[in-house]
């Protein structure tokens, strides 16, 4: 065999053995990641949104004509997300009600976004390695690779994976992943290609489609443009002119879906948006300092994670938190400023970070400005903006390689491994641990209570949500407990006092559970689920007048309560107030024309009133709605006797004590 054959034989092999990276790499991405988050598919339904979006919301599921109008059309919970709903109803015609299917599409969905991270970071990678570098394939996508993998097993992902109701971050993140990888396409040349260009444009629209929030993305681009891209010029003296002014224009399509849907987000959200009255300008600065500070803390040291980071009810924004996150922010920002010729990536990174974590950057000044919720910050807005992160990592990563390649021997395979090794593993294992946390509310709440109470903002969410679990499972003291530690942390949260109030009624303290009741009125005056239950609790103290009051006040803000209606009927008649018991119970009946005991109670009253031809028509109603109705059967055996009909009420009044003997029979013996 001679040189030149041997020579050939030798790329033939190499050029194998890349083909073989080529697909090994971005599947043990998918596959590390599917493992990171395996214990999800164990994971049910939480009361975190997932009971008011899945549990109690008849709409997503199909995709029907109705479905889709209504994904399509529907501002709900304050969210505009119709591919998102899309995807969901997907979910229920495959798996119904079955929450093992919904996490898995979940999954899959980041799994993907993992693989599309791999792509960015080889793009980006190679366009910021030299030559020699980027001509050895092998390393860089391992880099590569290593870099999609602490995005994508990182315990900061769990959030969006494995909470279902935030599944609009990994759809969302898909387009917008994949419009940048367009973008990088279309730029390879200084006049991009229109194809690529087109897709990007399209991408990055259903990206808003799914959710309303990536409204940075022409920044993003402007960003890459500057660095690695260099197409505005070496120095910033340079970015305004005529050369860049095809750059500036390329972005018009993107600025003007960003603009649009930062607008429309805001609307959506308006019922929800803290008013600069309620926060302030200084209270907004300091919670977008901490929350800029907060991710990169967590992306290094990702213990600790909560569902819930709450806003504190004293919110100071003095407070060593925020005072701490500005310093920490001007020492990076002014530290990599200063090294930019040296660590131009580091600098790149941490702008690319800042552009994508600033919500609505265009329409507000500053972060927060369009708060939303009682959040100070969550780990799904983390989803894309600590992507810079995992890109800067490889790249000091492949730097950490050719340092060693230049020494060679067993250290360069030692020590180029040991590192990646290290860091995949641990964060696999905090993630796994973390996708635990998610399994049901019972321990989600319990988790949230023990990190935020070991925090510098203790949550009353966290409380009160355990607290909702803990009265519904029967466990009373202990419910009670964390509602009066959430009250502890904030006293003016109507809901918080009316839970409260509930289990004190379920312990037969009407007096306590009263005064409480009392509190969510006055707080909230409009709350018609407390005045329902002042009422009732009214009503079993003897105060009727009392009820009948907060029952009519319930109803004027919800004349939907059809309970509340009937109880106000019902106390009306006992108090003897006839005329208006019968106009409740109508206009009740209207609305429950199949409610058995509405027609019985309704025709007691009417029979009671000398009205015995509409009072026995609601008896008969009631029998014929329910035939082994007991009592319905003696009362209306009573009058039929009473006007001579003996024969007839006989027959009642047999089958009465039919109905009475059999459910004698049917009882267990003591």
């Amino acid at each position: 065999m001679n040189f030149t054959q041997e020579q050939s034989e030798t790329q033939v092999h190499i050029r194998k053995g890349l083909r073989w990276y080529n697909v090994l790499i971005p599947f043990l991405v998918v596959l590390l990641t599917v493992l990171a988050f395996f214990p999800s598919l164990h994971n049910g339904f939480v009361d975190w949104d997932d009971d008011a979006n899945f549990l109690d919301n008849p709409f997503f599921r199909g995709l029907g004509w109705n479905n889709l109008r209504w994904m399509f059309t529907t501002v709900y919970l304050s969210n505009y997300r119709p591919l998102t709903w899309v995807t969901f109803g997907f979910d229920y015609i495959l798996w119904e009600m079955n929450p093992f299917g919904y996490h898995l599409t979940s999954l899959l969905l980041h799994g993907v976004n993992g693989l599309l991270v791999y792509f960015l970071a080889l793009r980006l990678l190679s366009l910021n390695a030299s030559g020699e570098t980027a001509s050895h394939g092998v390393r860089l996508r391992l880099v590569a690779g290593l870099a999609a993998l602490v995005f994508s097993i990182h315990p900061l992902r769990v959030e969006p994976v494995v909470w279902l109701s935030a599944r609009n971050h990994l759809l969302s993140g898909l387009f917008y992943l994949w419009a940048i990888l367009c973008y990088l396409r279309a730029a390879e040349n200084f006049t991009p290609n229109p194809r690529w260009f087109a897709a990007a444009v399209i991408l990055y629209g259903l990206s808003l489609l799914a959710q309303l929030s990536g409204i940075t993305f022409p920044l993003v681009l402007l960003a890459l443009d500057i660095y690695p891209l260099r197409r505005l010029g070496s120095s910033p003296g340079r970015w305004l002119g005529a050369e860049a002014r095809l750059v500036w224009l390329e972005k018009v399509p993107f600025l003007l879906l960003a603009a649009s849907s930062g607008l429309f987000a805001m609307l959506a959200k308006q019922e929800v948006l803290f008013s600069f009255e309620q926060l302030g300008v200084l209270r907004r600065v300091a919670q977008s300092l901490y929350e800029l500070v907060f991710y990169v803390w967590k992306t290094v040291i990702p213990v600790g994670l909560s569902p819930l980071y709450q806003l504190p009810f004293d919110f100071n924004p003095w407070a060593w938190p925020f005072l701490v996150s500005g310093v920490v922010l001007l020492v990076v920002s002014l530290g990599l400023f200063a090294l930019r010729h040296r660590w131009p990536a580091a600098l790149a990174s941490w702008v690319d970070y800042l552009v994508i974590v600033i919500p609505y950057v265009l329409l507000v000044p500053v972060l927060g400005s369009a708060q939303n919720g009682p959040q100070v910050t969550a780990d799904r807005y983390s989803y894309l903006s600590c992507l810079p992160w995992a890109v800067l990592i490889g790249v000091f990563l492949l730097r950490w390689q050719n340092w060693l390649s230049e020494r060679g021997g067993w250290r360069t395979v030692f020590l180029g491994t040991l590192p990646a090794v290290v860091i995949v593993a641990a964060l696999m294992s905090l993630t796994w641990k973390q996708t635990q946390v998610w399994h049901d509310p019972e321990v989600l709440w319990r988790h949230a209570v023990a990190v935020t109470d070991n925090s510098p903002f203790r949550s009353m969410g966290a409380h009160y949500n355990l607290g909702n679990v803990l009265r519904k499972k029967g466990s009373l003291d202990e419910a009670a407990e964390h509602y009066r530690q959430s009250l502890s942390l904030n006293p003016l949260f109507p809901e918080t006092h009316n839970n409260l109030a509930l289990v004190l009624v379920q312990s037969k303290d009407l007096v306590e559970s009263q005064k409480h009741f009392q509190e969510a009125v006055r707080l909230r005056p409009s709350y018609s689920e407390a005045r329902a239950n002042l009422g009732n609790v009214l009503s079993m103290q003897g105060e009727p007048e009392g009820a009948i009051q907060q029952y009519r006040e319930a109803l004027k803000t919800s004349p939907q309560l059809d309970g509340v209606r009937y109880n106000l009927a019902l106390l009306l008649a006992k108090t003897n107030h006839f005329a208006e018991a019968k106009t409740e119970f109508q206009e009740f009946l209207k609305r429950q024309p199949n409610s058995v005991e509405g027609h019985y109670i309704y025709g007691t009253i009417l029979l009671a009133q000398r009205d015995f031809e509409n009072g026995m028509r609601e008896l008969g109603e009631a029998l014929r709605l329910r035939h082994d109705f007991a009592d319905a059967h003696i009362t209306l055996a009573r009058f039929l006797w009473l006007q001579g009909k003996r024969e007839e009420a006989a027959k009642h009044y047999q089958e009465a004590l039919r109905i009475l003997k059999s459910d004698n029979q049917s009882k267990p013996s003591q």
